[in-house]
């Protein structure tokens, strides 16, 4: 039974210079690129902040596309920047300034009509806040979080805590190399595994992604592009591709998150292909299936 699926993180303006040019202040965030991929797949509530000045055009775009927005702040204020430029062959990326503006002091409230989801995936933000969000949810909602090297630097106590209560926990393998001291992923993996984590995606970019529990490994692979554009939100669109599939199925078994991974995948591969959100927002039913066709016959066996 389909069921809406509750975001929690950013919506900023993005600044991104790769080997395809430029584009300033282009809609982006994680919550952003998170929504518009589970939207493919189910209605999506977004909780999130952004300035007053941030642009109609782009608050439109998101209802259009069915993202209740119940849970969306504007307060006064600018609303949360960042920019970056990418190396030729996209293998690292320099910040070049983040001004966090009214995302620096976000409180989310999660609204009475989304805490019946039965759905979460909760962005990158501070530990403290995630908890705060887990505190609001009924138990038995199935919750993904993400997380990233500054919390597990800063905060490791409040991101363990947050780890222990969640069901799935979404990071790269760098991360998780940091969170446990171990290079190699399934060890790192089984480390973390044993703090009681239900599922554990580990994400390694173009070389695809790993799920593990206590008894099973599965892998999705990447799919092979033409041209990478900007992959500002590849990390991300995996994540909401996965959790909307999920929440658009009703459930959250070891075969659907497996699925799940492999629609994740096919939906990060379009939204490497042109700058910024909006594009990606375009993104529609078909077209996912017909990529998602393309990574099975990618390990398909004759």
């Amino acid at each position: 039974m389909t069921t809406p699926l509750t975001i929690v993180g950013s919506v900023a303006l993005d600044t991104i210079e790769t080997r395809a040019g430029k584009r300033e202040e282009i809609l982006g965030g994680a919550a952003t690129y998170i929504a518009f991929a589970a939207g493919v797949f189910t209605p999506v509530n977004l909780v999130a902040v952004v300035g007053d000045d941030f642009p109609k055009e782009y608050a439109d775009l998101m209802a259009d596309h069915g993202v209740d927005l119940q849970g969306l702040k504007r307060v006064k204020g600018r609303t949360f920047r960042w920019a970056g430029r990418y190396a030729e062959d996209f293998s690292t990326r320099e910040t070049l300034g983040t001004e966090l503006g009214v995302f620096e002091t976000f409180d989310p409230e999660i609204p009475a009509a989304y805490r019946t989801s039965g759905f979460a995936l909760l962005g990158n933000i501070h530990p403290a806040l995630q908890l705060k969000v887990l505190d609001a949810l009924p138990k038995e909602t199935f919750v993904a979080a993400d997380t990233m090297n500054l919390w597990i630097d800063t905060t490791p106590d409040a991101l363990a805590e947050v780890i222990r209560r969640v069901n799935l926990l979404i990071i790269n393998d760098e991360e998780a190399a940091m969170l446990t001291g171990e290079l190699q992923v399934r060890v790192a993996a089984r480390k973390i595994i044993e703090g009681g984590l239900e599922f554990l995606i580990i994400k390694r970019g173009e070389h695809g992604a790993y799920l593990f529990t206590r008894e099973a490994m599965f892998f999705a692979p990447a799919l092979p592009l033409d041209e990478v554009v900007d992959p500002t939100g590849a990390g991300d669109s995996f994540a909401g591709g996965l959790m909307g599939h999920l929440a658009g199925r009703g459930e959250a078994t070891l075969d659907a998150i497996k699925t799940g991974m492999v629609y994740g995948a096919a939906v990060a591969s379009r939204a490497v292909e042109a700058f910024g959100a909006d594009e990606f927002a375009k993104l529609k039913r078909a077209e996912v299936d017909e990529r998602v066709g393309a990574l099975v016959n990618l390990v398909a066996l004759p």
